[in-house]
């Protein structure tokens, strides 16, 4: 299998929030095959706690905003590892430090890199 048009849509969605919010090393997988009820992981990091919340926060209004449901969220409180459930898209955003140790690259190293198409002329405000 592979991610469908939705899930590809989602991605632009939650890459550019996560670019204007100063989200690095942003990575996509997809797990469709592996995992039949998600279509794509997207890895984010950030530098800090506060970074890793405001990415996430941002991730989730865009993608609200834009009519899709979050199904789960967890690790917002800490904002070392914030997983942001919407279905066909899983994001992971990490501090560096959880990036490194948990390497979700590795552990999903046979599954097939999307492309990450951030849109041009996203605001970059904190």
């Amino acid at each position: 299998m592979t991610a469908t048009d939705q899930a590809r849509e989602m991605l632009a969605i939650a890459a550019t929030a996560a670019d204007s919010k100063g989200g690095e090393d942003l990575v996509a997988l997809d797990v469709s095959g592996p995992l039949p009820l998600v279509d794509i992981f997207l890895l984010v990091s950030g530098r800090s706690e506060r970074n890793v919340a405001a990415i996430a926060d941002e991730i989730e209004e865009k993608l609200l905003e834009a009519g899709y449901k979050r199904l789960r969220r967890e690790g917002r409180q800490e904002a070392r590892w914030v997983l942001l459930d919407f279905g066909d898209l899983v994001v992971h955003v990490f501090h560096e430090q959880e990036r490194v140790y948990y390497g979700l690259e590795r552990l999903w190293k046979d599954c097939p890199l999307v492309p990450v198409d951030i849109k041009q002329g996203a605001s970059a405000e904190d």
